[in-house]
């Protein structure tokens, strides 16, 4: 990460700049409620609608439409309808979806790791007060 690290930042960070900025973008597509569990799931193997549902016990099928959704605009996700009767379809992850299971390996990790730093340092800044 050397290269994220020594790029300039202006001060202040335009908004505008923020809010187009590629890595904002990834974040937000990352950062929601169902994402990673959808994309760790395909992970695992090729899925239909109705398994990943049964799959993620407390989504509904609205979040999880809007999820796969997501996920297929940004290339992530390839839908495959198959010509039955009625209708199937397949969710799976494409190439570039795979080469997101390792970043979110890696934040995994580094969250397990620190959880109970991260856990202790909450509780101690709860307890004291704060002088806004």
């Amino acid at each position: 990460m050397p290269a994220l690290l020594n790029t300039a930042l202006p001060s202040p960070v335009p908004g505008e700049e923020h809010d187009h900025c590629p890595v904002t973008d990834a974040l937000r597509r990352v950062g929601d409620k169902w994402t990673v569990l959808v994309v760790v799931l395909l992970g695992q193997r090729s899925h239909r609608f109705n398994e990943i549902h049964r799959g993620i016990e407390a989504i509904s099928q609205r979040m999880l439409t809007r999820t796969l959704r997501g996920l297929e605009e940004d290339g992530l996700v390839h839908r495959e309808v198959f010509a039955t009767n009625p209708p199937s379809v397949e969710y799976s992850l494409t190439p570039l979806g795979r080469s997101l299971l390792d970043p979110i390996s890696t934040l995994a990790q580094w969250a397990i790791e620190h959880q109970p730093t991260i856990a202790a340092s909450r509780r101690v800044n709860n307890l004291q007060p704060r002088n806004n």
